[in-house]
Protein backbone atom coordinates (compact mmCIF):
# COMPACT_ATOMS: atom_id res chain seq x y z
CA UNK A 1 0.00 0.00 0.00
CA UNK A 2 1.39 3.67 -1.35
CA UNK A 3 1.56 5.79 2.38
CA UNK A 4 0.53 9.20 1.92
CA UNK A 5 3.35 11.43 2.98
CA UNK A 6 4.00 15.13 4.53
CA UNK A 7 3.68 17.51 0.82
CA UNK A 8 7.28 19.03 0.09
CA UNK A 9 7.72 23.04 0.61
CA UNK A 10 6.90 23.86 -2.95
CA UNK A 11 4.05 21.57 -3.30
CA UNK A 12 2.22 22.83 -0.02
CA UNK A 13 3.61 26.42 -1.14
CA UNK A 14 1.73 25.90 -4.43
CA UNK A 15 -1.35 24.47 -2.41
CA UNK A 16 -1.56 27.35 0.17
CA UNK A 17 -1.73 29.96 -2.92
CA UNK A 18 -4.78 27.79 -4.89
CA UNK A 19 -6.40 27.33 -1.11
CA UNK A 20 -8.95 25.71 -0.07
CA UNK A 21 -8.08 23.79 -3.27
CA UNK A 22 -6.88 19.98 -1.99
CA UNK A 23 -4.11 17.99 -3.93
CA UNK A 24 -4.88 15.68 -6.32
CA UNK A 25 -4.44 12.27 -3.79
CA UNK A 26 -7.03 10.68 -1.15
CA UNK A 27 -6.67 9.15 2.78
CA UNK A 28 -8.99 6.46 2.78
CA UNK A 29 -10.98 6.26 6.14
CA UNK A 30 -12.55 2.82 6.67
CA UNK A 31 -15.83 2.72 8.05
CA UNK A 32 -16.39 -0.26 9.64
CA UNK A 33 -20.22 -0.35 11.14
CA UNK A 34 -23.39 -2.30 11.47
CA UNK A 35 -25.77 -0.83 9.34
CA UNK A 36 -28.26 -3.94 9.39
CA UNK A 37 -28.73 -6.80 11.65
CA UNK A 38 -29.24 -6.65 15.73
CA UNK A 39 -26.73 -4.33 15.89
CA UNK A 40 -27.86 -1.57 13.94
CA UNK A 41 -29.48 0.31 16.54
CA UNK A 42 -26.49 1.46 17.92
CA UNK A 43 -23.60 1.22 15.65
CA UNK A 44 -25.64 3.25 12.56
CA UNK A 45 -25.08 6.49 14.40
CA UNK A 46 -21.42 5.93 14.31
CA UNK A 47 -21.33 5.41 10.88
CA UNK A 48 -22.88 9.39 10.90
CA UNK A 49 -20.47 10.13 12.82
CA UNK A 50 -17.98 9.88 11.51
CA UNK A 51 -19.11 11.09 7.72
CA UNK A 52 -19.44 14.24 9.88
CA UNK A 53 -15.91 14.06 10.84
CA UNK A 54 -14.47 13.23 7.59
CA UNK A 55 -16.47 16.02 5.97
CA UNK A 56 -15.39 18.68 8.78
CA UNK A 57 -11.77 17.53 7.88
CA UNK A 58 -11.88 18.48 4.32
CA UNK A 59 -13.61 22.11 4.96
CA UNK A 60 -10.43 22.47 7.50
CA UNK A 61 -8.31 21.76 4.65
CA UNK A 62 -8.00 17.58 4.43
CA UNK A 63 -5.06 16.00 5.93
CA UNK A 64 -1.56 16.46 4.80
CA UNK A 65 -2.70 18.29 2.04
CA UNK A 66 -5.38 15.60 0.75
CA UNK A 67 -8.96 14.93 0.59
CA UNK A 68 -10.55 12.41 3.05
CA UNK A 69 -12.55 10.00 1.56
CA UNK A 70 -14.93 7.52 3.66
CA UNK A 71 -15.34 4.37 2.65
CA UNK A 72 -18.19 2.34 4.29
CA UNK A 73 -18.83 -0.90 4.53
CA UNK A 74 -21.83 -3.38 6.49
CA UNK A 75 -20.87 -6.13 7.86
CA UNK A 76 -24.44 -6.40 9.13
CA UNK A 77 -23.63 -7.87 12.79
CA UNK A 78 -22.34 -10.95 11.00
CA UNK A 79 -19.24 -11.57 12.80
CA UNK A 80 -17.41 -13.47 10.49
CA UNK A 81 -18.09 -10.59 7.52
CA UNK A 82 -16.46 -7.80 9.82
CA UNK A 83 -13.03 -10.28 9.42
CA UNK A 84 -14.01 -10.54 5.08
CA UNK A 85 -14.68 -6.51 5.17
CA UNK A 86 -11.42 -5.62 7.02
CA UNK A 87 -9.36 -7.49 4.39
CA UNK A 88 -11.10 -6.01 1.46
CA UNK A 89 -11.12 -2.43 2.92
CA UNK A 90 -7.34 -3.15 3.61
CA UNK A 91 -6.27 -4.70 0.41
CA UNK A 92 -8.67 -3.94 -2.03
CA UNK A 93 -9.86 -0.50 -0.85
CA UNK A 94 -6.55 0.44 0.85
CA UNK A 95 -7.69 2.57 3.81
CA UNK A 96 -5.00 3.84 5.63
CA UNK A 97 -7.22 3.32 8.96
CA UNK A 98 -10.36 1.97 10.19
CA UNK A 99 -13.12 3.02 12.61
CA UNK A 100 -15.16 0.07 13.64
CA UNK A 101 -16.94 -2.20 15.10
CA UNK A 102 -19.39 -2.47 18.20
CA UNK A 103 -19.34 -5.87 19.94
CA UNK A 104 -15.98 -7.72 21.10
CA UNK A 105 -16.79 -10.83 19.57
CA UNK A 106 -16.71 -8.12 16.18
CA UNK A 107 -13.53 -6.65 17.42
CA UNK A 108 -12.11 -10.41 18.15
CA UNK A 109 -13.27 -11.35 14.44
CA UNK A 110 -11.46 -8.48 13.34
CA UNK A 111 -7.72 -8.39 15.09
CA UNK A 112 -6.20 -11.44 13.06
CA UNK A 113 -6.76 -9.63 10.16
CA UNK A 114 -5.20 -6.11 11.41
CA UNK A 115 -1.78 -8.18 12.74
CA UNK A 116 -1.82 -9.90 9.55
CA UNK A 117 -1.73 -7.50 6.99
CA UNK A 118 -0.37 -4.35 9.96
CA UNK A 119 -3.79 -2.35 9.54
CA UNK A 120 -4.73 0.14 11.94
CA UNK A 121 -8.29 0.34 13.80
CA UNK A 122 -9.78 2.83 16.55
CA UNK A 123 -12.72 1.19 18.53
CA UNK A 124 -14.59 3.41 20.31
CA UNK A 125 -17.05 0.93 22.64
CA UNK A 126 -16.59 -0.12 26.19
CA UNK A 127 -15.18 -3.43 26.54
CA UNK A 128 -13.86 -6.29 28.92
CA UNK A 129 -10.66 -5.73 28.66
CA UNK A 130 -8.14 -8.34 28.53
CA UNK A 131 -6.59 -7.11 25.14
CA UNK A 132 -4.13 -4.79 24.20
CA UNK A 133 -3.07 -5.40 20.35
CA UNK A 134 -0.24 -3.19 18.57
CA UNK A 135 -2.96 -2.33 15.72
CA UNK A 136 -6.33 -1.58 17.71
CA UNK A 137 -6.68 1.89 19.73
CA UNK A 138 -8.90 1.09 22.45
CA UNK A 139 -11.08 4.52 22.59
CA UNK A 140 -13.90 2.90 24.47
CA UNK A 141 -13.85 2.43 28.55
CA UNK A 142 -11.78 -0.60 30.00
CA UNK A 143 -13.64 -2.49 33.16
CA UNK A 144 -12.05 -0.19 35.40
CA UNK A 145 -13.26 3.04 33.71
CA UNK A 146 -16.88 1.92 33.91
CA UNK A 147 -17.75 -1.78 35.29
CA UNK A 148 -15.91 -1.33 38.57
CA UNK A 149 -17.44 1.90 38.99
CA UNK A 150 -20.27 1.27 38.80
CA UNK A 151 -20.37 -1.41 40.88
CA UNK A 152 -19.18 0.64 43.32
CA UNK A 153 -21.68 2.82 43.25
CA UNK A 154 -24.52 0.16 43.93
CA UNK A 155 -22.06 -0.75 47.12
CA UNK A 156 -21.38 2.66 48.27
CA UNK A 157 -24.50 4.67 47.13
CA UNK A 158 -27.83 2.56 47.11
CA UNK A 159 -26.68 0.03 49.46
CA UNK A 160 -27.12 -3.32 46.88
CA UNK A 161 -26.33 -6.64 48.82
CA UNK A 162 -28.04 -9.03 46.01
CA UNK A 163 -26.25 -8.38 42.24
CA UNK A 164 -28.32 -9.56 38.91
CA UNK A 165 -25.59 -9.52 36.18
CA UNK A 166 -27.90 -10.27 32.99
CA UNK A 167 -26.09 -10.39 29.34
CA UNK A 168 -25.94 -11.23 26.23
CA UNK A 169 -23.92 -14.24 25.49
CA UNK A 170 -20.86 -13.33 23.77
CA UNK A 171 -17.22 -12.47 25.16
CA UNK A 172 -17.96 -9.10 26.75
CA UNK A 173 -21.00 -9.60 28.75
CA UNK A 174 -19.13 -13.08 29.77
CA UNK A 175 -15.82 -11.43 30.61
CA UNK A 176 -16.79 -8.21 32.93
CA UNK A 177 -19.16 -10.43 34.46
CA UNK A 178 -16.19 -12.59 35.64
CA UNK A 179 -14.22 -9.81 36.49
CA UNK A 180 -16.86 -8.39 38.65
CA UNK A 181 -18.17 -11.89 40.69
CA UNK A 182 -14.57 -11.74 41.78
CA UNK A 183 -14.66 -8.26 42.93
CA UNK A 184 -17.89 -8.17 44.38
CA UNK A 185 -16.33 -11.64 46.36
CA UNK A 186 -13.75 -9.67 47.29
CA UNK A 187 -15.82 -6.84 48.60
CA UNK A 188 -17.79 -9.25 50.43
CA UNK A 189 -21.35 -10.30 48.50
CA UNK A 190 -21.55 -13.72 49.40
CA UNK A 191 -21.34 -15.68 45.91
CA UNK A 192 -24.96 -17.17 46.82
CA UNK A 193 -25.94 -13.49 46.22
CA UNK A 194 -24.86 -13.30 42.67
CA UNK A 195 -27.25 -14.05 39.95
CA UNK A 196 -25.16 -14.26 36.34
CA UNK A 197 -27.78 -14.96 33.32
CA UNK A 198 -26.75 -15.11 29.31
CA UNK A 199 -29.44 -14.38 26.65
CA UNK A 200 -28.65 -14.48 22.97
CA UNK A 201 -28.40 -11.33 20.61
CA UNK A 202 -31.80 -9.91 19.72
CA UNK A 203 -33.83 -12.00 22.54
CA UNK A 204 -37.19 -10.29 23.50
CA UNK A 205 -38.96 -12.53 25.97
CA UNK A 206 -37.56 -11.22 29.01
CA UNK A 207 -40.72 -12.07 31.69
CA UNK A 208 -38.88 -15.47 33.67
CA UNK A 209 -35.93 -13.70 33.75
CA UNK A 210 -37.20 -10.43 35.32
CA UNK A 211 -39.70 -12.17 37.79
CA UNK A 212 -36.55 -14.71 39.02
CA UNK A 213 -34.49 -11.46 39.73
CA UNK A 214 -37.11 -9.53 42.02
CA UNK A 215 -37.30 -13.27 43.99
CA UNK A 216 -34.17 -12.63 44.50
CA UNK A 217 -34.76 -9.49 47.14
CA UNK A 218 -37.98 -11.78 48.72
CA UNK A 219 -35.33 -12.06 51.93
CA UNK A 220 -35.56 -8.47 52.27
CA UNK A 221 -32.15 -7.82 50.50
CA UNK A 222 -31.59 -4.60 47.92
CA UNK A 223 -31.10 -6.26 44.78
CA UNK A 224 -29.60 -4.11 41.77
CA UNK A 225 -29.39 -5.72 38.21
CA UNK A 226 -25.63 -5.03 36.54
CA UNK A 227 -26.33 -5.16 32.71
CA UNK A 228 -24.37 -5.98 30.13
CA UNK A 229 -27.30 -6.66 27.47
CA UNK A 230 -26.65 -5.48 24.17
CA UNK A 231 -28.41 -4.32 20.81
CA UNK A 232 -32.13 -4.50 20.47
CA UNK A 233 -33.10 -6.88 23.31
CA UNK A 234 -32.63 -3.88 25.60
CA UNK A 235 -36.00 -3.09 24.06
CA UNK A 236 -37.49 -6.00 25.96
CA UNK A 237 -36.09 -5.64 28.54
CA UNK A 238 -36.74 -2.50 29.96
CA UNK A 239 -40.26 -3.12 27.94
CA UNK A 240 -40.52 -5.85 30.63
CA UNK A 241 -39.41 -4.07 33.63
CA UNK A 242 -42.22 -1.79 32.51
CA UNK A 243 -44.81 -4.04 32.45
CA UNK A 244 -44.26 -5.42 35.89
CA UNK A 245 -44.66 -2.27 37.24
CA UNK A 246 -40.78 -2.10 38.26
CA UNK A 247 -38.90 0.88 39.47
CA UNK A 248 -35.78 1.96 40.15
CA UNK A 249 -36.43 2.41 43.66
CA UNK A 250 -37.58 -1.56 43.56
CA UNK A 251 -35.10 -2.80 41.57
CA UNK A 252 -31.83 -0.45 39.95
CA UNK A 253 -30.52 -1.42 36.95
CA UNK A 254 -26.95 0.10 35.65
CA UNK A 255 -26.40 -0.51 32.32
CA UNK A 256 -23.22 -0.43 30.22
CA UNK A 257 -24.86 -0.80 26.77
CA UNK A 258 -27.34 1.59 26.83
CA UNK A 259 -27.43 5.31 26.22
CA UNK A 260 -29.31 7.83 24.51
CA UNK A 261 -29.42 6.43 21.16
CA UNK A 262 -30.65 2.95 22.66
CA UNK A 263 -33.60 4.94 24.73
CA UNK A 264 -34.59 7.18 21.52
CA UNK A 265 -36.70 4.57 20.92
CA UNK A 266 -38.34 3.54 23.97
CA UNK A 267 -41.10 5.14 26.55
CA UNK A 268 -38.81 6.16 28.84
CA UNK A 269 -41.07 7.75 31.68
CA UNK A 270 -40.93 4.75 33.71
CA UNK A 271 -37.65 3.90 33.74
CA UNK A 272 -36.61 7.16 35.21
CA UNK A 273 -34.08 6.52 37.84
CA UNK A 274 -32.13 3.68 36.13
CA UNK A 275 -28.81 4.30 35.62
CA UNK A 276 -26.26 4.29 32.75
CA UNK A 277 -22.53 4.32 33.16
CA UNK A 278 -20.16 5.97 30.28
CA UNK A 279 -17.77 8.19 29.85
CA UNK A 280 -20.03 10.72 28.10
CA UNK A 281 -22.91 11.99 28.16
CA UNK A 282 -25.29 14.30 25.84
CA UNK A 283 -26.81 16.43 28.72
CA UNK A 284 -22.69 17.04 29.78
CA UNK A 285 -22.68 20.95 30.51
CA UNK A 286 -19.69 22.07 28.72
CA UNK A 287 -18.88 24.97 25.52
CA UNK A 288 -16.93 22.04 23.81
CA UNK A 289 -19.98 19.50 23.50
CA UNK A 290 -22.69 22.44 23.21
CA UNK A 291 -20.39 22.78 20.21
CA UNK A 292 -20.29 18.99 18.80
CA UNK A 293 -24.37 18.59 19.27
CA UNK A 294 -24.71 21.73 17.55
CA UNK A 295 -22.69 20.47 14.63
CA UNK A 296 -24.13 17.00 14.58
CA UNK A 297 -27.67 18.89 14.26
CA UNK A 298 -26.64 20.61 11.56
CA UNK A 299 -24.81 17.62 9.77
CA UNK A 300 -27.53 15.15 10.47
CA UNK A 301 -30.79 17.41 9.72
CA UNK A 302 -32.47 16.88 12.77
CA UNK A 303 -32.38 18.31 15.84
CA UNK A 304 -33.59 15.46 17.62
CA UNK A 305 -30.95 13.47 16.60
CA UNK A 306 -28.53 12.02 20.08
CA UNK A 307 -25.31 11.98 20.91
CA UNK A 308 -24.11 9.48 22.67
CA UNK A 309 -20.63 7.91 24.79
CA UNK A 310 -18.89 5.94 21.74
CA UNK A 311 -19.86 9.06 19.37
CA UNK A 312 -17.53 11.09 21.66
CA UNK A 313 -15.02 7.86 21.71
CA UNK A 314 -15.24 8.20 17.83
CA UNK A 315 -14.81 11.55 18.13
CA UNK A 316 -11.56 11.64 20.31
CA UNK A 317 -9.65 9.12 18.37
CA UNK A 318 -10.43 10.30 14.68
CA UNK A 319 -8.97 13.44 15.95
CA UNK A 320 -6.17 11.99 17.61
CA UNK A 321 -5.25 10.33 14.81
CA UNK A 322 -5.32 13.59 12.62
CA UNK A 323 -2.81 14.86 14.54
CA UNK A 324 -0.90 11.69 14.80
CA UNK A 325 -0.58 11.62 11.39
CA UNK A 326 0.19 15.39 10.74
CA UNK A 327 2.93 14.52 13.48
CA UNK A 328 4.22 11.67 11.72
CA UNK A 329 4.04 13.71 8.25
CA UNK A 330 2.77 10.09 7.02
CA UNK A 331 -0.38 7.60 7.36
CA UNK A 332 2.31 4.41 7.92
CA UNK A 333 0.78 2.12 10.81
CA UNK A 334 4.06 2.16 12.40
CA UNK A 335 4.66 6.14 12.24
CA UNK A 336 1.27 6.79 13.25
CA UNK A 337 1.62 4.54 16.41
CA UNK A 338 4.18 5.69 17.80
CA UNK A 339 2.84 9.13 17.26
CA UNK A 340 -0.08 7.96 19.20
CA UNK A 341 1.36 7.23 22.31
CA UNK A 342 1.14 10.44 24.43
CA UNK A 343 -1.52 12.45 22.22
CA UNK A 344 -4.17 14.67 24.06
CA UNK A 345 -7.43 15.92 23.04
CA UNK A 346 -10.08 17.68 24.90
CA UNK A 347 -12.96 15.06 26.42
CA UNK A 348 -16.44 16.83 25.61
CA UNK A 349 -16.93 16.48 29.45
CA UNK A 350 -14.20 18.73 30.47
CA UNK A 351 -10.43 17.44 31.21
CA UNK A 352 -8.26 15.85 28.74
CA UNK A 353 -8.18 12.33 27.34
CA UNK A 354 -4.71 11.06 27.31
CA UNK A 355 -3.83 7.89 24.97
CA UNK A 356 -1.55 5.72 26.85
CA UNK A 357 1.56 3.16 25.63
CA UNK A 358 -0.95 0.43 26.47
CA UNK A 359 -3.80 1.56 24.00
CA UNK A 360 -6.21 2.52 26.27
CA UNK A 361 -6.79 6.29 26.91
CA UNK A 362 -7.67 8.05 30.09
CA UNK A 363 -10.96 9.21 30.88
CA UNK A 364 -13.53 10.11 33.41
CA UNK A 365 -16.00 7.88 34.62
CA UNK A 366 -19.90 9.04 34.29
CA UNK A 367 -22.93 7.82 36.60
CA UNK A 368 -25.87 9.34 34.75
CA UNK A 369 -29.26 8.82 35.91
CA UNK A 370 -32.32 8.50 33.04
CA UNK A 371 -34.62 11.03 32.81
CA UNK A 372 -37.85 10.92 31.41
CA UNK A 373 -36.84 13.03 28.26
CA UNK A 374 -34.37 9.92 27.67
CA UNK A 375 -31.50 12.45 28.52
CA UNK A 376 -29.52 11.51 31.46
CA UNK A 377 -28.79 13.58 34.63
CA UNK A 378 -24.81 13.15 35.28
CA UNK A 379 -24.94 12.01 39.29
CA UNK A 380 -21.30 11.70 39.65
CA UNK A 381 -17.94 12.32 37.58
CA UNK A 382 -14.60 11.51 38.05
CA UNK A 383 -11.32 12.78 37.20
CA UNK A 384 -9.44 10.91 34.80
CA UNK A 385 -9.07 7.16 34.82
CA UNK A 386 -6.14 5.46 33.30
CA UNK A 387 -7.57 2.29 31.38
CA UNK A 388 -6.59 -1.09 31.95
CA UNK A 389 -5.74 -3.69 29.35
CA UNK A 390 -5.15 -6.45 31.65
CA UNK A 391 -7.90 -6.81 35.26
CA UNK A 392 -5.98 -7.78 38.57
CA UNK A 393 -8.49 -9.05 39.54
CA UNK A 394 -8.69 -12.18 37.10
CA UNK A 395 -5.83 -14.69 38.06
CA UNK A 396 -4.72 -15.11 34.50
CA UNK A 397 -3.71 -11.54 34.06
CA UNK A 398 -3.33 -10.37 38.05
CA UNK A 399 0.90 -10.73 36.65
CA UNK A 400 -0.18 -9.19 33.38
CA UNK A 401 0.60 -5.44 31.92
CA UNK A 402 0.79 -3.76 28.69
CA UNK A 403 3.49 -0.85 27.41
CA UNK A 404 3.70 -0.95 23.58
CA UNK A 405 6.61 2.08 23.82
CA UNK A 406 8.90 1.15 26.66
CA UNK A 407 8.33 -2.58 26.57
CA UNK A 408 7.20 -3.14 22.80
CA UNK A 409 4.49 -5.63 24.14
CA UNK A 410 0.92 -5.65 24.68
CA UNK A 411 1.08 -9.03 27.12
CA UNK A 412 4.14 -8.43 29.76
CA UNK A 413 4.61 -11.09 32.56
CA UNK A 414 5.97 -9.01 35.45
CA UNK A 415 6.29 -12.00 37.58
CA UNK A 416 8.91 -14.12 34.63
CA UNK A 417 9.50 -10.41 32.97
CA UNK A 418 9.00 -11.78 29.93
CA UNK A 419 6.70 -10.95 26.63
CA UNK A 420 3.56 -13.59 26.28
CA UNK A 421 3.42 -13.76 22.74
CA UNK A 422 -0.36 -13.83 21.34
CA UNK A 423 -1.09 -12.44 17.95
CA UNK A 424 -5.27 -12.22 18.15
CA UNK A 425 -7.07 -13.87 20.45
CA UNK A 426 -5.27 -12.44 23.96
Amino acid sequence: MVKKTLLSTVAATTLLAAAPALADCTIKVGVLHSLSGSMAISETTLRDVMLMMVEQQNANGGLLGCELEAVVVDPASDWPLFAELTRQLITVDEVDVIFGAWTSVARKAVLPVLEELNGLMFYPVQYEGQESSRNVFYTGAAPNQQAIPAVDYFLEELGVESFALLGTDYVYPRTTNAILEAYLIDAGIDPDDIFVNYTPFGHSDWSTIVSDVVAMGAGGKQVGVISTINGDANVGFYTELAAQGIDSFDLPVVAFSVGEEELSGLDTSRLVGHLAAWNYFMSADTEANDEFIAAWHEFIGDENRVTNDPMEAHYIGFNMWVNAVEEAGTTDVDAVREAMWGQEFPNLTGGMAVMNPNHHLSKPVLIGEIRADGQFDIISQTEEVAGEAWSPFLEESATLTSDWQALECGMFDTSTESCVQLTSNY
